[in-house]
Parts: structure tokens; sequence; C-alpha cells
């Protein structure tokens, strides 16, 4: 028998709590995970609402593209991609209709009474979450796609609402390697210069197409110099891509890795070598303006996966898009260089892997361990009362 963690969060005043099986939803292109677990209401909580307030569960995308304090007259650098709200309490329906996988059901017999399921899906053309590494001397929100689950009780689901008697947590929507990679990229180019007879002939070629975070990337260049110009370095870089789509189409392009090997091919020479590169965050920390997976405060983030759109998707509405590409540049009285297309992510986990999981349906018979989200968990971080929250993997930190 196996642990299962269920992650939980309750509210300041104790009246409502959030319990959630994961804090990761995979977009598969063709579906995307469905968010969904539970709500617990203190009894005293609950004799109160009967007579006072309605009780909702609110799942939000939002699009971050400038800090708090850059509010300019009450107008907020933030735009809601998605927001869907479900009244929870009272009950429109049944619990038993409402539920909707066994880790529900069973959850729901170990908490008792007073707690009630919820479920969301995820439209299928909602960015993934990705933000931009600030600077080193940034502070506070910076740009990023983000996602929340927010309990709430109001008199109705657009009231004011009291930040003490709410629960906010932070989520994840992340994608993963496609299980077929396609053709290893493989470009080569030519060029002719005045008063030579022959061309300058550059091939470039990977292994693969698609690469797991952390691994080594292996450049097959093959140069054949048979201009009257010297080729005084050759350059190699992994380039990341990041396209904010959404507000007014900037592109920031960052290398990630970098190598001035310093080889010279001289006229009438060739030069056939194989390079080897490895982005890493921990190569990019300082960098302002780094694309990265999930929330900045991580601790354990990664630069950005490669976005996979689904095709007819308006990519307007999806934020930031990150793609990466491998340059080979030759240094001969100016620039020639060439680029190859690449994808760069994590693999699909294990589980699942051979059946088709459309819901979060946990088979295996697992004992449930409750684990906190608390702010506590991150290095230098207070307890602030209107964000409240964090994702898991800040909590586990």
């Amino acid at each position: 028998m196996s642990n299962k963690v269920v992650f939980k969060k309750i509210a300041k005043d104790k009246s409502v709590g959030v319990y959630m099986a994961k804090r990761d939803f995979v977009d598969h292109v063709d579906f995307v995970d469905p968010v969904g677990m539970l709500v617990l209401f203190s009894h005293h909580y609950l004799k109160q609402a009967a007579y006072e307030s309605v009780s909702f569960v609110q799942l939000s995308c939002t699009f971050r593209y400038g800090r708090d304090d850059m509010d300019v007259m009450g107008i907020a650098f933030r735009r809601e991609i998605f927001m869907v709200t479900r009244q929870v309490y009272p009950p429109i329906q049944d619990k038993e209709k409402s539920t909707h996988s066994k880790m529900q059901s069973k959850l729901l017999h170990k908490l008792g009474n007073n707690a009630y399921p919820f479920f969301f899906e995820f439209p299928d053309n909602l960015p993934c979450s990705v933000a931009l590494q600030p600077g080193p001397k940034d502070t506070g929100k910076h740009c990023a796609v983000e996602f929340e689950v927010k309990a709430f009780s109001a008199e109705s689901r657009d009231a004011k609402v009291r930040k003490r008697s709410s629960v906010r947590l932070m989520i994840r929507k992340v994608q993963y390697a496609p299980e077929k990679s396609g053709v290893p990229p493989c470009v080569e180019i030519s060029r002719d210069f005045v008063m030579s007879e022959q061309p300058l002939h550059l091939e470039a070629s990977l292994d693969k197409e698609t690469y797991y975070h952390g691994e080594p990337i292996n450049v097959r260049v093959n140069i054949t110099n048979n201009s009257n110009k010297n080729i005084k370095d050759v350059i190699v870089s992994v380039d990341q891509v990041a396209n904010v789509v959404l507000y007014s189409n900037d592109s920031y392009v960052r290398a990630v890795a970098l190598e001035e090997s310093g080889d010279a091919v001289v006229a009438g020479a060739s030069l056939k070598k194989v390079y080897t590169l490895t982005p890493l965050l921990i190569c990019n920390k300082e960098r302002r303006g780094i694309a990265l997976d999930g929330k900045l405060k991580h601790q354990d983030t990664n630069l950005a996966s490669s976005s996979i759109v689904k095709e007819g998707v308006l990519k307007e509405i999806l934020g930031i898009l990150v793609s990466y590409r491998v340059m080979v540049k030759l240094i001969v009285g100016g620039e020639v260089g060439v680029e190859l297309p690449i994808l760069l992510m994590h693999p699909k986990p294990d589980l699942g892997k051979h059946i088709n999981i459309k819901l979060p349906l946990f088979e295996l018979e697992e004992e449930m361990v409750f684990e906190d989200f608390k702010r506590s968990y991150l290095k230098g971080a207070a307890d602030d009362e209107e964000e409240g929250n964090v994702s898991a993997d800040d909590a586990t930190s």
C-alpha cells in the first residue's frame, strides 16, 4: 500500500478549507486533466451560512504583465483570460452526482458530512503556466500566466469577499513531451563571396527533435570552407524564444546555453566537430526575461517547456508562447548561420502511460496523507494575507 498526498489549505478564520489530490494538471493537447476535489466547511460556518450566504469555488487563469505597484489610476496590469465559478453550498445537486473520481469518494467518506465536492474542466484554448524571470533586484509579481482555485462565501458570486474567510491555491497547467518525436533536424547552407570561385558550405544536424530538461544536446557541425575567407570562430547556442502574444506580440530571445568555441577554419580547410550544450536554469538564474515553468518562487522550477498549441486555437489568447532553437554561427567578416528548431520538455510520467485516462481516477489502494499549503514553506516569504497561497511545489520546498 502506498501513500497518496492530499494537499489542503484552511482559511485564516477556519471557516473553510480546500483539499486537492494534485497541483499540476496536464494539457494533453486533445484534452486537459480536469480540476476537482473537496471543500470542507466548519460546523459553525454551515449553521451560519444556512441563513446568511452562499459558498463558491472559482477556477481562474490570469495573465499578469506588470508589477502590482505599476498599477496606474486603478487600472491593473493583468487580464483575466478565463474564469468560471461553481456554487458548492448549499449544494445544487446531491454529492453522488457531483463526485467524479474515486479519490473524491474516499475523501468524502474520511472528512464527513461537512465536505462537498467540486469539479472543473479546462477549455482547450488556455495557455500553460509560465512566467518571465525577474532581475536580481526586482520585487513583487511579474509577467506570468497563473492559475488559481479559490473558495469563498458571500451573498452572491459578485459580492465582496472577506479575505480571512476565503482560500486561494495556485495550481499549474503543464505539458509533457510527445511520445513520438519528429524527424531529427538537419540543415545546410552555402554562401558565395565576392572574388571567391567556390562557396563556403555549412551543415548542422541533431540526434533528435525532442530533448528533456537537463539532457545534453549534441550538435554535429560540418564545415567545408572552399572560399577565400577565413572563419574566425564557430559559435553554437541554444536560444529560448518567448513570444508575449496576448497584448503586444513582443518577442524575447535569450541564449540559455552558449559555446564560443574559438575554432578557426582557414580558406581551403574543413572542420567536423560535435558541440555539446546543456540548457539549464542554474546557469541563467540572474537573467531578467528568461521564461520559466510555473511560479517564479518555485525552488525546483526550470526553464519553460516548449509550447505545443492545438491546431485551430488562436495564439493571441495564449499569453506567452515558448520555443527553442539551436543556432550555429560562423564569424567570417560578418555572420553565416543556420538554426534548428527543437522541443525542450519534461518526459511524460510513467503513471497512466498505457491507459487513456480522461478523469483523475486513482485505481490503486492508497493511504491518504494530508499536507498543508503554506507560504511559510517558502524561504524568506512573509505570510501575506492577500496572497495567502502558494502552489504545492512551493509547499514542499
